[in-house]
């Protein structure tokens, strides 16, 4: 009898499992798609791929289910259903069910400050190989402004907003993520580039997903991008840590303590990308060649003039950290593009109370976002790439500046009639005098072509 009702007891009482998966988190990216599990304790798995139709199989040993899947929006995802079932008393399988075929890979991650166990499942769709790109080295060669005009591309701005997806980034008392607050600032400076005639800004995320840090700067060198830059909010062992603050790669000179800590704190995000410290010597063919060299001494030497540009226009406004106008230089990985000039910055410390309060700001943001674009459209005035728009705009101010006379706006008239009467057209008119509208007033002195 004894025996009888402690089988009931155990059949009543179904099957113990060793783990629970309690909860579930998707990050769809445009070139893959994200799925975090999250569990109680280390687990075993397995991951099965079946054809005809397409399915991704993953098993799980001796865990259950405590999440509902039917809750995930898979908007974008590549996966069109979630199930299912138990295996073999005590394992669980889940079934992706794809509409279209990508590849899969999956990692475990220890606990952090946010989360505890998880299981990562990365779907990676697959693409097409690109060809090796090299260094864009301009020549050192004086053009013509009629060979320039033939050309006038856009200037390639890579904007990275830092972190993502299943890394928040750092986290502020009053619980503000980075990763918000930098994407924000990223598509408010994406904005406004895109305004510009002559430039064409590309952001590295454009919603909330991880990209690793390799991936963020081959990005920039598929894109034969002018300047990286890789926008972050970080966090201090200490609140009291504070300012802005831009960097550039270190060439091996002295590094301060605070710049340590950050790019350790940056480099550490390949944690969770699943890379764990890809190093800048590896696969890259383009390391072995002396012209690399030669790229990288002159690109490091712009990524400290535009940071400089940078963090000048940055202090208009915002306190810098430790008061300083020098930009710093660490070795974050993000930065390690040996032939795209590349800067970090560092928008404020979020562990911070006041400049969590500030970068929880919109209005906060689009300034920082303002000094940011303005650096980059100062420094790109002050040496644009020769074959740029940006560099035929500026030869050709310089040329009608060479013969030019004074005019001083009278009663009556307007931009373009002045214009018209000088024989120039009303976009170079503006370009030439540097104006902000075509709006005039009496007694205004303005560059018109005529002899001095």
């Amino acid at each position: 009898m004894k025996q009888r009702l402690l089988v009931l007891l155990l059949v009543l009482s179904g099957p113990v499992f060793a783990a629970t998966v309690h909860g579930v988190r998707i990050w769809p990216a445009p070139d893959n798609t994200r799925l975090v599990f999250d569990l109680d304790t280390p687990i075993d798995h397995s991951i099965l791929v079946l054809k005809n139709p397409f399915r991704i199989v993953l098993d799980i040993e001796g865990a259950g289910l405590s999440t509902d899947f039917a809750e995930l929006d898979l908007t974008g995802s590549g996966v069109t259903q979630i199930r299912s079932a138990t295996r073999n008393a005590n394992d669980i399988r889940i079934v992706l069910d794809m509409s279209t075929n990508m590849l899969p890979r999956s990692f475990a991650l220890k606990p952090n400050d946010q989360y505890g166990h998880r299981l990562v499942l990365d779907l990676e769709r697959p693409t097409l190989q690109t060809p090796t790109i090299t260094p864009r080295i301009e020549p050192v060669v004086s053009k013509s402004i009629a060979q320039i005009s033939n050309q006038r591309r856009d200037i390639v701005v890579v904007i990275d907003a830092g972190h993502g997806g299943e890394d928040p980034g750092a986290i502020g008392p009053s619980k503000l993520r980075e990763k918000d607050v930098v994407l924000a600032i990223a598509k408010e400076v994406y904005r406004q580039l895109s305004a510009i005639k002559g430039y064409q800004p590309i952001l590295v995320r454009d919603s909330d997903y991880i990209v690793g840090l390799k991936q963020r700067r081959e990005l920039a060198r598929k894109k034969n991008a002018d300047l990286f830059i890789s926008i972050h909010a970080d966090a201090y062992s200490k609140a009291s840590a504070h300012g802005a603050s831009v960097y550039a790669l270190s060439n091996g000179g002295v590094v301060s303590a605070v710049a340590k800590y950050l790019a350790n704190q940056e480099n550490a995000a390949d944690v969770i990308g699943g890379i764990n410290g890809v190093s800048l010597e590896d696969k890259d063919e383009v390391l072995k060649s002396v012209l690399v060299d030669l790229s990288m001494t002159t690109t490091l030497q712009s990524s400290l003039s535009v940071g400089s540009i940078v963090l000048n226009k940055m202090g208009k406004f915002a306190k810098l950290h430790g008061d300083r106008t020098q930009i710093g230089q660490a070795n974050f990985v993000v930065l390690r593009a040996p032939d795209v000039p590349s800067i970090l910055i560092e928008t404020g410390f979020i562990s911070n109370p006041r400049e969590e309060r500030n970068l929880g700001s919109a209005a906060y943001r689009k300034k920082m976002a303002s000094a940011i674009s303005a650096g980059i459209q100062t420094y790109f005035q002050r040496t644009p790439p020769e074959s740029s728009y940006i560099a035929w705009q500026k030869q050709q101010s310089q040329t009608l500046q060479a013969a030019t006379r004074r005019y001083t706006v009278a009663k009556g008239d307007t931009l373009s009639g002045i214009a018209g009467r000088y024989g120039i057209s009303l976009t170079n008119l503006v370009s030439l005098n540097n104006l902000r509208s075509n709006s005039i007033r009496v007694g205004q002195v303005l560059l018109v072509p005529g002899a001095s």
